[in-house]
């Protein structure tokens, strides 16, 4: 807020990027600046205030009008770029083996959709589970006393073995309810992962025609998913990764951005 606030009175051009956690209105998962009280009101005034917003997803830019009351024409849309740091495609099949990635606590149980991606396990003991991610909280001790077998949490993992387990996973799976994007999903994606996501959020703008869709966040809705994406061959996987690598370059990113900051520049330079 201050910056934005001092930038407004010193007759400085602003662009502030907002999406994900700033739009939402998620009562329900007690998640997003847009349930009201303080918050709601503080991030209102700082998008009001800046000369330019970027959201990095067409859902954040919906969002964007209907809980915080700012048209859609006045929030850019520019993607997030996504870095190529396999370099290639894997050359070996993918394992029988499902994988999910993010911090594990206590809000995530639902909003990404650990605990039902947990429980899908059981209805899958051929299957290999394994949640990638900080344990926070003490969701973790709840997500162990329900898990199978066939479960695994690794904690929290450095680049280079999270970047192995991509390589090595035919399934990636994003069961939340709600993305301002979906990283993860873009990353595992250029991994060689088919990804099974629901239709929350920017997922479907990130996986397209790519990936398979479940219709809702239950364990069957789940394994379901996973049985469908095992089933898919190599050229389906190598599709997933030929589209983050087309529509989610960082060239292409940094030449939106450069360009929005020139267009707020020049329109200042002209007042």
């Amino acid at each position: 807020f201050l910056p934005m606030l001092f930038a407004k009175m010193l007759g400085k051009p602003s662009l502030l990027v907002i999406g994900g956690y700033d739009l939402a209105n998620m009562p329900e998962i007690g998640y997003g600046h847009q349930r009201g009280g303080l918050k709601k009101r503080i991030s209102r005034w700082t998008m009001h205030l800046a000369t330019s917003l970027v959201t990095n997803a067409y859902y954040s830019q919906e969002e964007a009008e209907r809980n915080a009351g700012i048209p859609k024409e006045q929030v850019h849309v520019v993607y997030h770029g996504v870095p190529d740091l396999f370099g290639s495609f894997p050359d070996e099949e993918g394992a029988p083996l499902a994988l999910t990635v993010g911090n594990v606590d206590r809000a995530n149980l639902w909003r990404k959709g650990h605990e039902p991606f947990v429980r899908a396990a059981a209805l899958l003991p051929e299957v290999e589970f394994v949640l990638i991610g900080a344990w926070k909280d003490d969701a973790i001790k709840h997500l162990r006393a329900i898990a199978s077998s066939n479960v695994r949490f690794t904690g929290r993992l450095d680049d280079a073995a999270l970047l192995d387990y991509y390589r090595q996973a035919s399934v990636y799976v994003q069961a939340s309810l709600h993305e301002g994007f979906g990283m993860a999903v873009a990353e595992a994606m250029l991994g060689g992962c088919i990804p099974v996501v629901t239709r929350a959020g920017a997922l479907p703008e990130v996986v397209e025609d790519t990936g398979i869709y479940i219709p809702n966040n239950t364990p069957k809705a789940i394994a379901e998913g996973v049985v469908e994406a095992l089933r898919l061959a190599k050229q389906e996987r190598l599709q997933a990764r030929e589209r983050i690598l087309e529509e989610f370059p960082l060239e292409k990113r940094k030449q939106a951005l450069f360009g929005m900051i020139e267009n707020v520049l020049e329109s200042y330079g002209r007042q």
